[in-house]
């Protein structure tokens, strides 16, 4: 079987927004425009392709990143080239959640695309979640492009909107289109490059329509363009020589190193348009084809070479050995299990084995299907550079790599940020309590960011999330899709643990009963490690998790090799018990520095607890304090409502960060703790006569202050006490 469309005319690439910006009400269009589908949903009406999941359709969010293959011919193109096969791309497009609580679905996709569409609303610009996936994006060099959306809206300001990108996001943003007309009088957009005014006319905007420029924007077009062309030409030396000349250059020459400089992150083109009113949306589609990577254009994947450690390359290419990363589950009501992945190198067919070199194991690949949204085509083959879901791996989550056994790679982890929130959770019948636990264990293989725990005290079920959202979801697809009802406890903050200072202790643990007994000792540092960086230098004897490091300092074997992972373990059990109330530590470094054994006596288990003990006695010393999630918040409210929410956020220990204007409304950035935050958005209703809104992510872990820290300890001792 050969490859259908040759790689350079591959597009892998997700829409990424802020929660409202009509990011799916995007995707909708592409689907429509590029024939995927014929009719239009809507999010307002619950019948959009993307959002196909029960609680998409009820709370007209995206929750999972849904992927959709479809076919683009650019519209530039004449009628009969636009019909065959040679003018289409196959894009393979992410459309991915804007709700902070499933931030895990852009970060993880993003890690295996190639590009992003990003969607700004015309009127709030640069929101909150705008720049955690704007953040995310740079974290994975994902070349993008900007899409000022709801330029028809009220209130709406490309101009304003653009100033957002540049003083939030990135000076290298660069206008490609400005809008003609804005709010009611939007009526299409003009390309800054071609010098052409584009109208959407015909069945949905079907029709593109090109014309000269209006007079009354022939101005404003040829000073934005002279701006645009010379920030182009500033990424080529010959071209920048030639422009400072006055010669003119070829529109093509342009668009050629735009593109370069695109793909390089050095120019990030902003568009303009409005998805729900038709206007613009196959423009940003000729962008993706014209200035977005194929998986040629990207640099090739680097990882390790699990038996040597070796690093290891792998370029987008059929002939190179197979190497894919799963970056996404999905429990398929239709199918079962569905595996997400993105080929970066190779090929590999149906009913062929797969090597996991996470796990070591290999397992049988059944089908492969590619998916529009929750419509499934099955394939028999899948080529470099292409994403695709297998059905039924038993063995496969997030983040494994899979490769070729005689030439395996180990592709980097993708990192996740640690759950904030907690609920303790406990089936209703005794029938739902075996059914809850395979539903969890489902829910969690396919969501990294949603952790479940047995409290130890209690052997109740803890389950911890993102947000409260996040876990409202979760509660509710385990009663949809499994059939699981379940009482549900207050959400509670994950707190963590930390120490402040050093300490050193000696312990011995020594037991005598008669027949063998017990002797392990050792003597052990504690001290604060920095904030986890993968670039920071580590001791060469030192093994490092991210939030501790154990150093191994043991010199002429005064506690024997074998003992030695027994003493980390123990430290590792002492540090998930935490010291002041129970709390898992972290951002800890412990140096094992000296010790002793018995010919007879010692044991694993001795070691085990004597450094668990000594671990404990210097953490106490060590100046122990408890840290707490600060939650960067965004309140938008009238003005009049100002003083209150000011008022109101300072009296939860908010550090208010800056203020500003939305057209009349007034727009408060502030840090909280996220234990401040419950039921906020219900008491922020009442004191805004309902007009106010607000958005909140988690941004750090701070130490909390003596005297709330003195309640958490008696709360939760006080607890377990009674």
């Amino acid at each position: 079987m050969e490859r259908d469309y040759p790689l350079e005319r591959v597009r892998n690439f997700g829409i990424v927004a802020h929660v409202d910006a009509g990011k799916t009400t995007t995707s909708e269009r592409v689907l429509f425009y590029t024939g995927s589908q014929h009719k239009i949903g809507e999010v307002h009406e619950g019948d959009t392709t993307t959002d196909w999941m029960e609680q998409e359709k009820e709370r007209g969010i995206t929750i999972t990143a849904a992927a959709i293959t479809c076919f683009w011919a650019p519209s530039y193109l004449g009628e009969e080239a636009r019909k065959k096969k040679e003018g289409k791309y196959r894009f393979n497009v992410i459309d991915t959640p804007g709700h902070i609580d499933f931030t895990v679905e852009v970060k993880r996709s993003l890690r295996v695309l190639d590009g992003a569409v990003v969607v700004f609303d015309g009127v709030a610009g640069v929101e909150p979640q705008s720049e955690t996936n704007w953040r995310y994006a740079e974290e994975a060099h994902v070349p993008r492009i900007c899409f000022i959306n709801k330029l028809d809206r009220t209130g709406a300001s490309f101009e304003r909107s653009y100033k957002t990108i540049l003083d939030r996001l990135s000076k290298k943003a660069v206008r490609l289109q400005i809008p003609i007309g804005e709010e009611d009088n939007h009526e299409g957009v003009i390309d800054l490059l071609k010098m052409k005014a584009y109208y959407f006319e015909g069945n949905m905007g079907m029709n593109v329509i090109e014309k000269e420029i209006p007079e009354n924007l022939l101005a404003q077009a040829t000073t934005f363009r002279a701006e645009l062309v010379e920030r182009i030409v500033e990424n080529d030396e010959h071209l920048m020589n030639a422009y400072l000349e006055g010669k003119e250059i070829a529109l093509e020459v342009l668009k050629e190193t735009l593109r370069k400089a695109v793909i390089d992150n050095k120019i990030f083109p902003v568009m303009a348009g409005s998805a729900l009113k038709n206007k613009g949306v196959q423009l940003v589609l000729d962008a993706v084809v014209d200035y977005l990577p194929s998986p040629l254009d990207i640099p090739p994947v680097t990882g390790m070479d699990p038996n040597t450690g070796e690093e290891v390359t792998r370029h987008a290419s059929d002939s190179e050995p197979f190497a894919a990363l799963a970056f996404k589950l999905q429990a398929d009501p239709f199918v079962g299990q569905l595996t997400f992945f993105r080929v970066y190198s190779g090929t590999i067919e149906s009913g062929s084995y797969i090597y996991n070199s996470t796990t070591g194991n290999k397992e049988r690949l059944g089908r492969i299907v590619r998916l529009q949204a929750d419509q499934r085509e099955e394939v028999k083959k899948v080529f470099a550079g292409e994403i695709a879901a297998a059905v039924g791996l038993k063995d496969a989550k997030t983040s494994h790599t899979f490769c070729d056994e005689e030439n395996p790679i180990a592709l980097d982890q993708i990192v996740f940020p640690e759950p904030v929130i907690s609920l303790r959770i406990e089936p209703k019948t005794k029938a739902d309590q075996e059914k809850m636990g395979m539903a969890l264990k489902r829910l969690s293989d396919e969501d990294p960011t949603f952790r479940i725990q047995s409290d130890a005290d209690t052997g109740e079920t803890v389950i911890k999330g993102m947000g409260e959202l996040h876990l409202e979801i979760i509660v509710d697809r385990m009663k949809r899709e499994f059939g699981v009802e379940a009482n549900v406890g207050k959400p509670q903050v994950s707190y963590k643990e930390t120490i402040q200072g050093e300490a050193e202790v000696d312990n011995k643990y020594v037991k005598q009963t008669g027949g063998k007994g017990q002797y392990g000792h050792v003597r052990i540092k504690i001290k604060p490690l920095p904030q986890y960086d993968p670039e920071e230098k580590v001791p060469k004897n030192a093994h490092r998790e991210e939030g501790f490091e154990f150093v191994d300092n043991i010199k002429g074997g005064v506690i024997p090799q074998e003992f030695i992972p027994a003493v980390e373990k123990g430290i590792k059990e002492a540090m998930e018990r935490g010291i002041l109330a129970g709390y898992k530590m972290v951002d800890i470094s412990a140096e094992l520095n000296f010790g002793s054994y018995h010919d007879v006596d010692s044991s694993e288990i001795a070691y085990k607890i004597a450094a668990s003990q000594a671990f404990q006695e210097a953490a106490k010393k060590a100046r122990p304090v408890i840290l707490e999630p600060i939650m960067k918040v965004e309140v938008v409210v009238p003005e009049k409502f100002m003083g209150d929410i000011t008022g109101n956020l300072s009296s939860k220990r908010g550090q208010i960060e800056a203020m500003e204007d939305r057209n009349d409304l007034k727009v408060v950035r502030a840090m909280v703790p996220l234990s401040e935050m419950f039921g906020y958005v219900t008491n922020l209703r009442s004191m805004t006569e309902g007009r106010g809104s607000s958005t909140m992510e988690f941004d750090h872990y701070a130490v909390v202050p003596q005297n709330v820290a003195t309640t958490i300890i008696e709360q939760r001792t006080g607890a377990k006490a009674a």
